[in-house]
Formats: structure tokens, C-alpha cells, sequence
């Protein structure tokens, strides 16, 4: 897939037909690793204190206008770009602050972006992540993960066009772990954490190459998005988490 997604490079909220998208590929999850309580708790609060901080100090000294503005927000939760790209350099870094879906009673949109993503899931105690895919989610080994992987499950995606249906595939992440997840470009997903502990690390490794070949005129997450819905769901689609 090397065309343009986009059909307008700058619009952050574009929205395609979910009638007619399909996966090229499918979304693969490493379980990779469980963690005590407390040990978990102050890895996810160090790094969302990172976002936390971001966000203050561009609340107290926003970016002057046609500057890379590093923190952003995403409709899953508040975001800060650790790296940025450079020349030489294609790739860049993003951590994540989870919202919990319960206290907006607002579900994240099924989207796809338009380059691959490589993206821990950390959650902490009493958190889990729910992740979804219109294709089944592929969930791969890990050797020091002790328990059975999380099991996949169906339900019906929200909120669709009058005599659609669309089945969607889920992963729960469990509280206090670590699991991996690699985005193919252009292959849905959505995530949405049950809980006040979850951070996501997520590298975009085309990046420069990904904003050049839509046309886009910068760095912004949600530029770099399409999504399936146009409005969101209530967070109630989103909190199941077996079949």
C-alpha cells in the first residue's frame, strides 16, 4: 500500500465509510509480561506523569504557532512525543495517558492510521485495556508470560449504519502487564482502558515518511488518523471483557 489515505492531509477528524473498509492485515499482540501490584502502579505512573507534565508546561507555554507541538491529544487519552524525528532519522516516539472510558462515558472509535505502529500496552492495578480489530486479532507466545494468553472474543461493532453488521474481534489486556502490539498501515483498530492505570508506549517508525507521502503540513496524531464512526459510542459498548 503505498497510495495516499487521506483525502484531506490535515483533517483530524476524517471519517471513512465502515461499509466499505476491509483489512489488508491483521493486528498481532505479545503478551510479554506480568508484574506485581505495586511494581506496575509506579511504572505506569512514571511514564503517564511524563504526558502529565508535557501537558502542564504546554498549558503554561503553548507552542508558538508552526512549531512541532509535542503534546497532543488523542481521542484515547492525553499524548506527548518523547522523540521526535530528525533528519537521517524517520521514526519517532509517543507516550500515552490512557482516559478511563468510565469516567467520560465515551468509548474510542475503530480507526486505522496511515503507517504502521509498534505499541506496548502497560496497564496497572485495577485496569485493564480492551483491544479491537474489524479482523481477528492474532495473539502470538511469549516465554515468560505465566499465565494462559488472553482469549479472543466477538461482539457486534456499536453504532453502525442501519443493516450493517460488523463483527469485531477483542483482546482484554489484564491488570499489571505488559503486552505488544503491531499495527499493520491502514488496519483497523481501537482501544479503550477500563480503569485509571494504563499507558501506552508507541513508536511510529515512518513517521517523516508517513506525513510526506499523505501531504500532511506536520506532526499531529490525529492528522495521521481515519477513523470508522463518525460519532463515538457510549462506554458501555466497550466494557465487556470474555464472550
Amino acid at each position: 500500500m503505498t497510495d495516499r489515505m487521506k483525502q484531506n492531509p490535515d483533517h483530524e477528524d476524517e471519517a471513512l465509510d465502515v461499509r466499505s473498509h476491509e483489512d489488508d492485515g491483521q493486528n498481532r499482540i505479545t503478551p510479554l509480561l506480568r508484574f506485581p501490584e505495586d511494581v506496575a502502579l509506579r511504572i505506569v505512573d512514571a511514564l503517564a506523569g511524563v504526558v502529565r507534565t508535557a501537558h502542564d508546561q504546554e498549558a503554561a507555554n503553548p507552542t508558538p504557532p508552526g512549531e512541532l507541538k509535542r503534546a497532543q491529544v488523542f481521542e484515547e487519552g492525553d499524548v506527548y512525543m518523547a522523540e521526535p524525528p530528525f533528519e537521517g532519522f524517520f521514526a519517532d516516539r509517543y507516550l500515552m495517558d490512557f482516559y478511563d472510558v468510565r469516567a467520560r462515558d465515551i468509548c474510542s472509535r475503530m480507526h486505522l492510521h496511515t503507517g504502521l505502529r509498534f505499541v506496548r500496552m502497560m496497564t496497572g492495578p485495577g485496569t485493564t485495556i480492551r483491544v479491537s480489530s474489524l479482523s481477528p486479532l492474532v495473539v502470538t507466545p511469549s516465554p515468560a508470560w505465566p499465565d494462559e494468553p488472553p482469549q479472543a472474543f466477538t461482539d457486534l461493532l456499536p453504532d453502525t449504519p442501519p443493516s450493517v453488521i460488523r463483527t469485531r474481534y477483542n483482546v482484554v489486556v489484564p491488570p499489571n502487564a505488559w503486552a505488544d502490539m503491531q499495527i499493520p498501515r491502514g488496519v483497523s483498530h481501537q482501544f479503550n482502558a477500563v480503569g485509571p492505570n494504563a499507558v501506552i508506549d508507541s513508536v511510529h517508525p515512518e513517521e517523516s515518511i508517513e506525513t510526506l507521502r499523505e501531504g500532511m503540513s506536520g506532526y499531529r496524531m490525529m492528522a495521521q488518523t481515519i477513523f470508522l464512526a463518525e460519532t463515538k459510542s457510549p462506554a458501555s459498548t466497550c466494557l465487556k471483557s470474555s464472550g
